[in-house]
């Protein structure tokens, strides 16, 4: 056998043995009705669940804030907006961290920070105080939706990767909705500080939870932080108009579902409804109308494309607004559950889009769309309050509609490249 020869059975041998050992690495990843695969979910469940109660703990209770603290409603509303702006701003760096010191250190110190944290919130002394332990929150609170994705993607087998996300979504919803409605029932009856206590309470428990439930990481490879490669990716992405017109899509609707939801509770406990503070918190069980949105925005999207599918989401959100200016409850109510629903069928169309759009760096691409989102979500606050401040519910839904009008106008911008409207 000639050299050559040699060689060329040396490199199919060696071939082969990469192909086996790529399948036996696939094939050792958690897989449904493994035990692994079942703590696995539990934990991240657990952590979403924390961090999101954490995230929005404050929302419900904006109205109690304000009454307890002489606070008007923009300067409340920074308690929710500073958080979510932190966060923003952490969510790059935090995920460049996870790739040199690894998902489940980075989200084991996330969660149990921003539980920590939470305990001292409500001794508070003043505002001020207030929001910056807020802000330091919202800092801390970055390892999880950073970092999340990144390890169920690694750790468990590619085929059972789509149910297993679904579920830490989950978990980020009820825990979202469920720090709303019992901080909402709480601070009736024992105050904000208390409501606020308990929230932090329940967050620790699932961070300890999601320490003794977590798999340990078996697919995790470190490697160094490269600013420069990271900065290369991100001006990269930015540059991309079609990502571009995503990302301010994102942040436009999360600014109107932000406003509405941050404002809504002055309104409601206001004459002539006068909603007690539980009453206002039940009322975030409209969140769960999202659930049932998300899920059908692939239907849609399949049906419509993604211009299709923005304009089927903007049309809800501004039916769902005009309906709030009604004195009717009932109607209002209503119009709740068309924002919420516009919002979560644009924000699930453009958040998937991301995704196919980027060819390289999934996970900066995603990092920045969360990072959009969630200036959007902390400008809808500030500025809907604001609004609300100078010019009661009227003005809040003016601006709204605004907002709607603009992704309108983005949408037809970013999805004048052929093609770009396909799903």
């Amino acid at each position: 056998m000639s050299p050559a020869d040699t060689g060329a059975v040396a490199a199919t041998r060696a071939n082969a043995r990469a192909r086996t050992q790529a399948a036996t690495t696939a094939d050792d990843r958690l897989r449904p009705g493994s035990p692994g695969y079942r703590r696995a979910n539990l934990a991240l469940f657990a952590a979403g669940l924390a961090t999101f109660a954490l995230l929005y703990s404050t929302q419900a209770l904006l109205p109690a804030l304000s009454s307890g603290l002489s606070l008007s409603p923009a300067r409340a509303s920074l308690t929710v907006s500073a958080t979510t702006a932190a966060l923003a701003v952490a969510l790059l760096p935090v995920s460049a961290f996870s790739e040199k010191y690894g998902r489940t250190p980075v989200m084991t110190a996330s969660v149990f920070a921003a539980s920590l944290l939470a305990l001292a919130v409500p001794f508070a002394p003043n505002p001020a105080v207030l929001v910056a332990l807020r802000a330091v929150q919202g800092v801390a609170l970055a390892g999880l939706p950073a970092t999340a994705m990144a390890y169920l993607a690694e750790e468990v087998h590619p085929a059972a990767v789509p149910s297993a996300i679904g579920l830490y979504v989950a978990g980020n919803s009820i825990g979202g909705m469920s720090s709303r409605v019992v901080g909402g029932v709480l601070s009736e009856a024992f105050g904000w500080r208390a409501a606020l206590f308990a929230v932090g309470l329940s967050a620790l428990a699932c961070a300890v939870a999601f320490r003794l439930l977590v798999p340990p990481a078996r697919h995790f490879t470190p490697g160094p932080v490269r600013p420069a490669a990271l900065w290369r990716t991100v001006t990269g992405h930015l540059g991309d108009p079609l990502l571009r017109g995503l990302y301010a899509i994102g942040l436009l609707f999360m600014a109107v579902f932000g406003a509405v939801y941050t404002v809504l509770g002055y309104r409601l406990t206001a004459a002539p409804f006068g909603l007690s503070q539980t009453a206002v918190g039940a009322i975030f069980l409209v969140y769960l109308v999202g659930t049932a949105a998300s899920a059908a925005s692939g239907a849609l999207l399949a049906r419509t494309g993604l211009r299709g599918a923005f304009t089927v989401a903007a049309v809800l959100c501004a039916a769902g607004l005009l309906l709030t200016l009604s004195g009717s409850l009932a109607l209002i109510l209503l119009g709740l559950v068309l924002v919420t629903a516009g919002f979560f069928t644009g924000h699930s169309a453009a958040s998937g889009a991301v995704s196919r759009t980027a060819l390289t760096g999934r996970a900066q691409a995603s990092a920045l769309y969360l990072t959009a989102y969630y200036i959007g979500n902390s400008l809808g606050g500030t500025l809907g309050a604001g609004a609300f401040h100078a010019g009661g519910w009227g003005a809040t839904v003016s601006l709204a509609l605004a907002t709607v009008g603009a992704v309108g106008l983005v949408a037809g911008l970013a999805l004048r490249r052929p093609g770009a409207a396909t799903p």
